[in-house]
């Protein structure tokens, strides 16, 4: 089992609250007054925002305090997307999707594993609804694991090093709901780091692992099904799961 080695960097949650907008947040990490760095993070400023991802949940990378970070948007996807985009059932703010994904990853970023830091979860009320963003630090000289494949083949050991990777998270009980090649970062020194945590959780063992290693190569031959250039074969997969299973 590949050990892990906990940052040296104390994560300090806090709760305040704008209006209807209830915002938990690392206070050593937010360096303006809240409601600035806010709406500074909410406005699509052409010379703040540096680049734009677009899925279910859009993205938008700012710089802010001299810091570059990330605003996802919550949406939902699917056929109830069709008549509530981006709202969700309020029950409590610890049992929103942000407030769980915010504190997942405040966990797992302490503890050593390469996640996004977390900065920011806001929660707006709307009735008996709820709107969303989650904002993170940016992760510099990265690209999505798909668009990387776009480029050419990727070496054996890298595959085995993704697989490690995907067992240190499984050995920890961290379940990724969406293990895809878009949610899997690799950068120019080619280390990994794994995004979008939404309906994570830590779980005890069971098939979910399976399940998501079985996603994420659905999704590996989903590109290539759809592009000739998409650098992905067989035996890229069993080098994968050679890492995965190789527990020392």
């Amino acid at each position: 089992m590949i050990a892990y080695t906990p940052v040296d960097i104390k994560v300090i949650p806090t709760v305040e609250k704008f209006n209807t907008i209830t915002v938990l947040f690392d206070k050593s990490y937010v360096g303006l007054s809240l409601e600035i760095y806010l709406d500074v993070c909410r406005r699509v400023d052409p010379e703040k925002n540096f680049g734009q991802a677009v899925g279910r949940g859009d993205a938008y990378f700012f710089n802010v305090d001299e810091k570059k970070v990330v605003l996802r948007h919550y949406r939902r996807g699917g056929f109830v997307a069709r008549a509530v985009s981006d709202r969700y059932l309020f029950l409590s703010l610890e049992s929103s999707r942000p407030w769980r994904e915010w504190n997942l990853l405040s966990k797992l970023f302490q503890m050593g594993f390469p996640v996004p830091r977390p900065v920011a979860a806001t929660v707006q009320r709307c009735g008996l609804f709820y709107r969303a963003d989650l904002i993170t630090e940016f992760i510099p000289a990265s690209v999505t694991f798909a668009d990387a494949l776009m480029l050419g083949r990727l070496d054996e050991k890298l595959w085995v090093s993704l697989g490690r990777l995907i067992r240190r998270f499984h050995d920890a009980g961290v379940f990724h709901a969406d293990l895809n090649a878009r949610n899997i970062l690799i950068d120019n020194k080619s280390n990994f780091t794994l995004i979008d945590f939404d309906k994570g959780a830590i779980r005890s063992d069971g098939r979910w692992k399976r399940a998501t290693l079985y996603r994420l190569k659905r999704s590996l031959n989903k590109f290539k099904n759809n592009s000739p250039d998409f650098h992905f074969l067989d035996q890229d997969w069993n080098s994968l799961m050679k890492g995965y299973r190789k527990t020392s």
